[in-house]
């Protein structure tokens, strides 16, 4: 059975058995499940990019600022065809590509290698503002980083940034488990309102939820997706 007609086989269903292969005592997992709905969605309905089309220029790109939790990266790659659900099973290990932080140098799909927080939506501005320059207009950039990351302050300055310039090709998912530890007032989409992002609200585990809110229209501004889960505990 070659990787693609295995990857064909895989869906939504499959993504628990594919987590349950990757153990090791660092392996993150509540940080992991909160961005599986959110990953999946992204990757069946809204992402432009297939393993055929993971270099071409005009792909949109999937950047995961919350790598300090890949196992449900990994297990949505593998169902999509990115890499060998084979080496799902070797996570963390010594020789395996798959690291506790991924590595865009060893996993096929993988944008930034990920994991120290806060790096995220800083580089999806570099990527959307390179994008615009190369007259790359149809690309979209994607940043998925946790409620908790928002806390680095380099993340408020690239929101900002993004928003006074009107990046539209940019848009982040925020998973909110509630496991940030400073108040905001009136919580997280508020503070990328006030920056000018156009912002929806979304149940992190309903699919057409996140479908309609990834989908929605934000002309001249960057698009931001507050998705809620269950609190981490």
């Amino acid at each position: 059975m070659t990787l693609t007609s295995e990857s064909a086989r895989l869906g939504h269903r499959d993504l628990p058995r594919l987590m349950a292969l990757m153990t090791g005592d660092e392996k993150h997992g509540p940080a992991a499940t909160s961005t599986l709905d959110v990953l999946w969605v992204l990757y069946d309905r809204v992402l432009r990019v297939t393993p055929e089309t993971a270099d071409a220029p005009d792909r949109d790109r999937f950047l995961l600022s919350k790598g300090h939790g890949p196992m449900a990266y990994y297990a949505v790659l593998a169902a999509k065809g990115f890499l060998d659900p084979a080496l799902l099973s070797g996570f963390g290990g010594f020789d395996s590509p798959l690291g506790y932080h991924p590595d865009r140098v060893l996993v096929p799909g993988v944008e930034i290698s990920s994991g120290s927080l806060g790096h995220g939506l800083p580089l999806g501005v570099g990527t959307a503002l390179g994008l615009r320059a190369q007259g790359l207009t149809d690309s979209r950039v994607w940043v998925l980083t946790g409620d908790a990351e928002l806390d680095e302050g380099s993340n408020q300055e690239a929101a900002a940034y993004a928003g006074a310039v009107g990046l539209e090709a940019l848009h982040t998912v925020v998973v909110d488990n509630s496991s940030a530890t400073h108040g905001r007032r009136g919580g997280i989409a508020a503070r990328f309102a006030a920056e000018g992002w156009s912002v929806l609200t979304a149940d992190g585990r309903d699919h057409e939820a996140l479908a309609e809110a990834f989908t929605a229209p934000h002309p001249g501004r960057p698009h931001a997706v507050v998705a809620v889960v269950e609190p981490k505990h």
